[in-house]
């Protein structure tokens, strides 16, 4: 499992919307990019979903992560981020929409199993 940084593509199940990362730490870097930490992914926006329609609402904000936070990494205290962030999204049908990580940001550091 790899460490999220700053870099990582976080996308709803729709492909096309974009989570908007900002990570909350500066002291732990990979390749110059902040590592993301508990609770980066959770709360942010999420741009150009395509889910549009009369009765649909495109994705528009990341709700709680519900898998992904590293149990053995904590900077200052925070879980680390893992390539298996996944959650839920605001978008239709409600409680159905996920996010997940399609790009971590780097290869070059990885969680132990």
């Amino acid at each position: 499992m790899r460490i999220l940084t700053e870099d990582a593509v976080i996308a709803c199940q729709h492909q096309t919307g974009t989570v908007q990362l900002r990570p909350l730490q500066s002291l732990v870097t990979v390749g110059h990019r902040k590592v993301l930490v508990e609770p980066d992914p959770e709360g942010r926006s999420i741009v150009n979903c395509s889910n549009v329609g009369a009765t649909m609402k495109p994705c528009q904000l990341t709700l709680k992560v519900e898998t992904g936070y590293s149990d053995l990494i904590r900077i200052d205290g925070r879980r680390v981020c893992l390539d298996t962030v996944t959650g839920l999204t605001d978008g239709t049908p409600p409680g159905t929409v996920r996010y997940t990580v399609q790009n971590p940001g780097q290869n070059l550091i990885s969680e132990v199993e």
